[in-house]
């Protein structure tokens, strides 16, 4: 991050993108990354936008709401389905335009590997493929870093199909984390005691995604964050970093962020940077989450996207600079500037409403800006009145999330705790 001085130093400005095209960006289901985010950066850079997804209908309700809402711009935008979990399909169905991409791109976890490979065959500018299977597949991160003396945890594979019991042995050093191999969002992330538990917990999991691969690994204590990063291949810059609390165990829900001062508290920082560097991560934006021990900063888990859940969208604003435009002009193949111009007074505290239990939700606040004493509150309802749910145990429990920015982090708090005691969420049965 670089100091701000808004006469000293101008934020950059940019012109639209030199070559205006179309951009392919791969999509599973809507996100408001996408919807609020990459979406309007294409616009603004003048480009026009085919979605590839297996959910078109979704897409197309979720842009008729923002449309109609008219508060970001929306991109020359073509809705088409396509199978993006397999490469070859993506491949086949953008060679079937007989038009060359300008740009491949996917924000989502499941895809990113997708979307490198496509970019690749194309020669156009993208991730690694290498890289990013190394990030989505937990046990090949664990492998990977070891193999590279950049960090060793104690972790186990059970793989697709293996039989739970064959971890009745394990000689492992509990409690320890059971997480899908693949898996994102803390989904099906559970702390295990013992090896009962860890068979009992395995097959739970199974029941609900039959024969998927498994890893446990050493349980990391500690205070948890994260750093958040962008790249063109040349220059890594990092945008800043939060502090996460999360929901006491077995689970592993997030509950709230606090963007840390700048820059980010060493060693800590440079350490995790030079573990991306040895998984191959430095292209487009990251968020990387890991766990402080003393001097030490051990990995959790890479995601080679941006973070979501409305942070990245925050993130933008409280920098003071195009975010969303300069990740998209990675792909395009420009460079990023040397100094992004970023502010660096700022201070956040992102809250997440979470139900407590299944069932439908009855009453909740609506959406709501204000401003008061140089913090600035926005609230988003994730879930609509009458809605009614299970409980997941995930971020899909969210019930809205709270947004407090401004430059002094006491007063931040005080209108946190304000708002909730001013509002109420309620779950019947």
């Amino acid at each position: 991050m670089n100091e701000h001085d808004p006469e000293a130093a101008p934020r950059p400005s940019f012109s639209p993108a030199r070559r205006p095209g179309r951009l392919h960006l791969l999509a599973v289901n809507p996100t408001d990354s996408v919807t609020e985010g990459f979406l309007p950066a294409a616009a603004r850079l003048g480009l026009a936008v085919t979605l590839l997804t297996d959910q078109p209908e979704a897409h197309e309700r979720a842009y008729a709401r923002l449309r109609a809402a008219g508060t970001a711009p929306l991109p020359e935008l073509a809705l088409e389905h396509c199978d993006i979990r397999d490469f070859r399909e993506v491949i086949s169905h953008i060679a079937a335009t007989g038009q060359r991409p300008r740009a491949i791109f996917t924000n989502s976890d499941h895809l990113q590997a997708q979307a490198a490979l496509a970019a690749d065959y194309f020669g156009l500018p993208g991730k690694d493929w290498r890289a990013t299977l190394r990030t989505k597949n937990k046990a090949e991160l664990r492998r990977a870093l070891a193999a590279a003396d950049a960090d060793t945890v104690w972790s186990t594979e059970l793989g697709t199909g293996q039989d739970p019991s064959a971890l009745t042995g394990l000689d492992a050093p509990y409690p320890c984390v059971l997480k899908p191999r693949e898996g994102v969002a803390s989904e099906d992330v559970v702390l295990v005691a013992d090896a009962a538990e860890l068979v009992a917990q395995c097959r739970a999991i199974r029941e609900r995604r039959p024969g998927a691969a498994l890893v446990v690994e050493e349980y990391l204590d500690g205070e948890l964050r994260t750093l958040e990063t962008l790249g063109d291949g040349r220059t890594l810059h990092v945008l800043g970093a939060f502090r996460t609390e999360l929901s006491p165990p077995p689970h592993f829900i997030e509950e709230r962020l606090r963007l840390l001062p700048a820059p980010p508290p060493e060693p800590h920082t440079g350490q995790v940077l030079d573990q991306l560097r040895a998984l191959g991560v430095g292209f487009g934006i990251c968020h990387t989450e890991y766990v402080v021990q003393g001097d030490r900063a051990r990995l959790i888990e890479v995601n080679y996207r941006a973070i979501g859940d409305q942070c990245d969208l925050m993130l933008a604003e409280l920098l003071g600079i195009p975010l969303f435009e300069h990740v998209l002009r990675t792909h395009l193949g420009e460079p990023l500037p040397d100094d992004l111009g970023a502010r660096t007074d700022g201070r956040a505290r992102m809250e997440y409403i979470l139900a407590d239990r299944a069932g439908r939700l009855v009453s909740a606040p609506a959406a709501g800006l204000s401003e008061r004493d140089g913090v600035r509150l926005d609230y988003r309802p994730l879930r609509d009145i009458g809605e009614e749910h299970p409980l997941y145990r995930t971020n899909r429990d969210f019930l809205g999330v709270l947004r407090a920015t401004g430059t002094d982090q006491t007063l931040i708090d005080a209108a946190v705790a304000e708002f909730l005691a001013a509002h109420r969420w309620e779950i019947t049965s």
